[in-house]
């Protein structure tokens, strides 16, 4: 159709029916005299719509994937930081868990022996001055700390401080070869001197070489003169090898230590010793011997044959 006069103005005539159109149907509302050309077209154009709807829809249901999936991924990643975020904490719980399980064992253990303690933090391990065995804690001078106290934790002995700074201290472990304590053996009383031996058992001797010890016995500290550097009560160890005698006028024995030295985290700077010795009070609970069990053997005594009946057998053959 060419632009000329004539289709300008059929063009104008056919907007200005379609707005009269228009108007009459929204100013008509329900009573619209165009309604049933509207249901008309509606009955004839409806199929078209739904099937061009069916070819779009697919597309609008791509673009509202990819916005969803785009939601979906930041969803996924805020609860992978809250599930992080989560560990974390059960984590720092668990530690805090552990860590309430050493203090709680550690007082009861001071309970037990009347001991007054200032609980401490290791914070460092190795000291700067050789290769000792040694830790460092969070606690010095200004907590009351001072040179040559007994150091614990809930299981047993740990070393005694060395060094004291105003707010650190360090502390020579058991295990140390410089380490010596006085020991007494729970129930005969034998005295003697366990000394560490780095990563291996303390080595006791004791100064009764004919005293009867057996693997399983266990030790304490024997205590110092004014209680320094060791208060007298603190488990020590487990024997776990006894030397022969051979007429030695001293007898060696090997314990394995209550203390693991490789996992110290809280231990006890005993600032207050007991008003009375507490022997072995201190000592957990003596384990139970395991009962050997008893076998009883019955023994079924073979058929035997009747007397008149092997006779016969004799007379038959």
């Amino acid at each position: 159709m060419r632009d000329t006069r004539e289709s300008r103005l059929l063009l104008v005539l056919l907007i200005a029916i379609a707005f009269a159109l228009i108007t009459v149907d929204i100013r008509g509302g329900e009573d619209s005299p165009v309604d049933g050309a509207r249901r008309a077209a509606a009955t004839v154009f409806g199929p078209i719509e739904n099937g061009v709807s069916s070819a779009v829809d697919p597309v609008g249901n791509a673009i509202a994937a990819v916005r969803d999936s785009g939601d979906r991924h930041n969803r996924i990643a805020q609860l992978e930081r809250d599930n992080a975020a989560l560990k974390a904490k059960l984590g720092s719980d668990d530690r805090n868990r552990s860590r309430l399980k050493q203090l709680n064992k550690m007082l009861k253990t001071a309970g037990a022996g009347q001991y007054g303690i200032k609980g401490a933090e290791v914070i460092a391990i190795g000291a700067a001055q050789g290769f000792s065995w040694t830790v460092t804690l969070d606690v010095g001078a200004n907590d009351g700390i001072k040179r040559d106290m007994t150091v614990l934790n809930g299981d047993g002995l740990v070393g005694r401080v060395t060094t004291v700074g105003p707010n650190t201290a360090t502390v020579l472990l058991a295990t140390d070869p410089d380490f010596t304590v006085g020991t007494r053996m729970e129930s005969t009383d034998e005295l003697g001197f366990a000394s560490g031996q780095g990563d291996r058992q303390l080595r006791v001797e004791l100064l009764n070489g004919k005293a009867k010890i057996k693997k399983g016995d266990r030790l304490v500290t024997f205590g110092s003169q004014a209680d320094k550097p060791f208060v007298p009560g603190v488990p020590v160890g487990v024997v776990s090898r006894v030397d022969p005698s051979a007429g030695d006028l001293t007898r060696t024995l090997y314990v394995e230590p209550y203390v693991a030295f490789s996992k110290l985290d809280i231990v006890g700077v005993v600032v207050e010793a007991p008003r009375r010795d507490p022997r072995d009070k201190v000592l957990p609970p003596a384990p139970k011997p395991t009962p050997t069990p008893t076998v009883t053997v019955t023994v079924t005594p073979s058929a035997q044959v009747p007397a008149d009946g092997l006779q016969q057998e004799q007379q038959e053959q």
